[in-house]
């Protein structure tokens, strides 16, 4: 199963500017965060971002800013899963239509709203504790999740090489940045091939 540039969403999980000095690799895992939310925009995949406690961690580095600007969750849960869902997957539109409706034969059928992007590319920080639970919690609601490792960290290596061990036991997708790049242009003949291979270089 590949990545669909059309299902996709990405979700970049408290890349915070009190957090990510502590983060091991932290240059690293941030400049994976940037490359990945500039192909996403190219490529038009829907872009939000997340704040753990913001008072305490601060706002999203600056690097990513304009990546996720009007698109970020402030949250106080580990897991995002309650405030992100309504956004990620809205809930259908309740059918209208009352006592002096129509009679159903005359009726037409009720437009269904496009089916949703329900394929969640996740990336953060710090990855077995937001990151983790976050994923874990999207993926009780049947969504599917693909973790980027190389764009997430967390303060200790041993501590981010757990949470991929039990996202992977979960059922997450484990996929790299330039995994997500190839399989959402799929071929070099996309109009956008040149660009994303510039930002992968």
């Amino acid at each position: 199963m590949l990545l669909d540039v059309e299902e996709s969403q990405l979700v970049l999980v408290d890349y915070q500017q009190r957090l990510m000095p502590a983060i091991h690799e932290g240059e690293a895992v941030l400049a994976n965060a940037v490359r990945l939310a500039r192909i996403a925009k190219l490529l038009q995949v829907p872009i939000w971002g997340t704040e753990e406690n913001p008072d305490g961690l601060g706002d999203t580095v600056e690097a990513l800013q304009p990546h996720v600007a009007g698109r970020v969750i402030a949250k106080m849960a580990f897991d995002g899963t309650e405030d992100l869902l309504p956004r990620l997957k809205p809930a259908p539109k309740a059918q209208g239509g009352n006592a002096r409706s129509l009679p159903k034969h005359l009726q037409k059928a009720a437009p269904q709203a496009a089916p949703g992007r329900e394929s969640l590319v996740l990336a953060g920080c710090e990855a077995h504790v937001c990151l983790l639970q976050t994923a874990l919690g999207l993926l009780e609601q049947e969504l599917e999740v693909w973790v980027v490792t190389d764009a997430c960290g967390s303060r200790s290596e041993r501590n981010r090489d757990a949470a991929f061990d039990r996202l992977a036991g979960a059922g997450a997708e484990l996929v790299t940045t330039e995994m997500v790049a190839f399989e959402w242009l799929r071929d070099a003949e996309h109009p956008r091939f040149k660009e994303v291979l510039t930002l992968l270089k």
